[in-house]
């Protein structure tokens, strides 16, 4: 024992091999997120996807051509690498990560991870109307998850490693650390810890060192210093917000119906982005706008009279079914710079009626489209600090701030009475993964009773005497034992005190009844399988009153494997939430 003691490492090692490990998964995550956005904005130029480009292109010929092409060809590309080289066929993104690390496994896998990255770079290169935030936090767990597994951490510490890639992709994409930070716990982990906060907190203090100070990366959009000019202001304000989170929730919605047409339509799946991409393409022959991430758009959009409201209208409309139509169909990306996009025009548009009311006496449009861009970015994604906080950091303007931080309140207590906490939380529950009653649950429901059957029951056949049938149950200590026929079906229970009542003593000990145990057998509810959850047992067992459950084979066959005890289901109860606790409590 002391010699087992003396190969632990010591505190201090534990915490130094810890940031060790969050500063390396940091580099890696944030030296990814410089890379792939320098690589999406190459390929815009050089496919003619960026304003810039297409405003220096003299043939207009090609660029129309272009313009057709070019999303049509990336989309057939994402087709068939999805159809071929991806097992679940489909791109992997944040609700991923969300279920690897909510599942306690901390598993990304890396070749999904990867592909899914290269998927979204020709999407958003080829001017799909997808986002990059959400390729680059993915990327950033798939990292944190090798990382874990070529260190050999345990599953639930991988959870922490997967936390500390999304963050430094965060920190390193919206030169925002404390929003990273925040971010990964707010959307990926749910759960707060020191110990988990530590490793993430280096992370993202690295990407952000790696993007701003060592690369100098330009921020998001730039705002002068701006204040609100009148309280009664703060009234508008909420009521973008609720207004915010109506725009929200039918850009989320008008994704997931997108995805029952594409289900619907008669074309090989492989093909379905590519046909989006048709569509896109002659879209934005008369709305350029429409393709890509449109950070130019999102830029001028802060920028009063740079858009009249009738522009703003359009271009939101436009923008919103876009990003439906090819996130629905197949191709590869994010939903989060959409979103912010949407928001932001909406918010503009609002801050245009607004002046309309009151004149001189409103704010910068700035406020407005800021605040509009937050009320629906944070109730897309479920993270209302993590979007609060991108504000402050962005802008350090305190006004603003508060400002988005009223409108994002509303926003998000709207949002998720009608449609949820996130559209990745919706998209996990289509896919068979309810988060809605918290982790626990979800824990629960992923773990079978399986290993907790026992094959210590008293099996009783149908003609046994009443007699026998006593002395069995007595010399095994049970009061209650199954009738089980030669095929091994249960036929039912019965309980000792129902034979000691039905035994009726005759001449030379016999009984009356000449019938055998199997006519006392009585159908026995709840009765499992080894694939019954432990939650659904838990669930079941709410009027039960007995010594065991009796187990019987899933093909509906009836026949009995086992039983298992109220004791064991409560056994198994405590071991998942201790699971839990250790991986909320890891040490790392």
């Amino acid at each position: 024992m002391r010699r087992r003691r003396a190969l632990e490492p010591s505190p201090a090692a534990r915490i130094a091999w810890s940031a060790a490990l969050g500063m390396a998964v940091g580099v890696v995550a944030s030296l990814a997120a410089i890379g792939f956005v320098d690589l999406v904005l190459l390929l815009n130029e050089w496919l003619l996807i960026s304003p810039r480009s297409r405003f220096m292109q003299d043939d207009r010929t090609l660029l129309l051509v272009a313009t057709v092409l070019v999303p049509a060809a990336g989309g057939l590309v994402v087709g068939l690498v999805h159809h071929y080289l991806i097992p679940e066929r489909r791109p992997h993104g944040p609700p991923d990560i969300i279920r690897a690390v909510q599942g306690l496994d901390g598993v990304v896998p890396p070749r999904s991870g990867v592909l899914s990255a290269l998927t979204s770079l020709v999407s958003l290169g080829a001017g799909a109307s997808v986002g990059q935030y959400g390729p680059l936090a993915h990327l950033g767990a798939t990292f944190g998850s090798l990382v874990a597994r070529l260190t050999r951490h345990t599953e639930r510490n991988a959870t922490v490693w997967v936390g500390c890639g999304v963050a430094a992709a965060i920190s390193t994409a919206f030169n925002a650390p404390l929003a990273g930070i925040v971010f990964a716990h707010e959307v990926i982990l749910r759960h707060y810890s020191l110990r988990a906060f530590a490793p993430i907190t280096v992370a993202a203090a690295v990407g952000h060192v790696v993007a701003n100070v060592v690369f100098e990366r330009p921020p998001l959009f730039r705002v002068e210093s701006l204040n609100v000019v009148a309280a009664p202001e703060f009234l508008g304000f909420i009521l973008i917000g609720v207004a915010g989170a109506f725009v929200a929730v039918l850009y989320m919605r008008a994704i997931l119906l997108s995805s029952r047409i594409a289900r619907r339509v008669p074309v090989a799946d492989w093909m379905k982005p590519m046909l989006a991409g048709a569509v896109l393409g002659v879209a934005a022959i008369g709305m350029p706008d429409i393709l890509g991430i449109g950070k130019e758009t999102l830029r001028f959009a802060v920028i009063d009279q740079a858009f009249a409201p009738g522009e703003l209208a359009f271009l939101l409309v436009a923008k919103l079914l876009a990003t439906a139509l090819c996130i629905g169909f197949g191709f590869a990306g994010g939903v989060l710079s959409p979103a912010l996009l949407i928001g932001i025009l909406f918010g503009a548009f609002a801050g245009n009626g607004v002046e309309l009311l009151v004149g001189e006496f409103r704010s910068d449009i700035a406020i407005y489209a800021i605040c509009g861009m937050v009320a629906v970015a944070s109730a897309v994604i479920g993270a209302p600090l993590t979007t609060i906080l991108i504000v402050f950091e962005l802008t350090r303007n305190y006004d603003l701030a508060t400002a988005a931080m009223v409108s994002v309140v509303f926003s998000n207590l709207v949002a998720y009475r009608i449609f949820g906490r996130s559209l990745f939380d919706v998209q996990l529950h289509l896919r068979g993964f309810d988060l809605s009653a918290g982790r626990d649950k979800v824990i629960l429901e992923r773990r079978s009773i399986e290993a907790h059957v026992s094959r210590d029951f008293v099996s009783l056949a149908p003609d046994l005497p009443l007699a026998k049938a006593r002395s069995r149950l007595l010399a095994a200590r049970c009061h209650e034992g199954y009738v089980v026929d030669t095929d091994g079906v249960c036929l039912g229970g019965v309980k000792l005190a129902e034979i000691l009542s039905n035994e009726e003593p005759g001449e030379g000990g016999g009984f009356s009844s000449g019938e055998g145990v199997g006519a006392l057998a009585k159908r026995v509810e709840p009765v499992f399988t080894p694939t019954t959850s432990v939650w659904a047992a838990m669930e079941r067992m709410g009027d039960f009153v007995g010594e065991t459950i009796p187990v019987v084979e899933a093909d509906g066959g009836g026949r009995m494997l086992g039983v298992v005890s109220e004791a064991a289901i409560v056994k198994a109860y405590r071991e998942a939430m201790d699971d839990i606790r250790r991986e909320e409590n890891a040490g790392v």
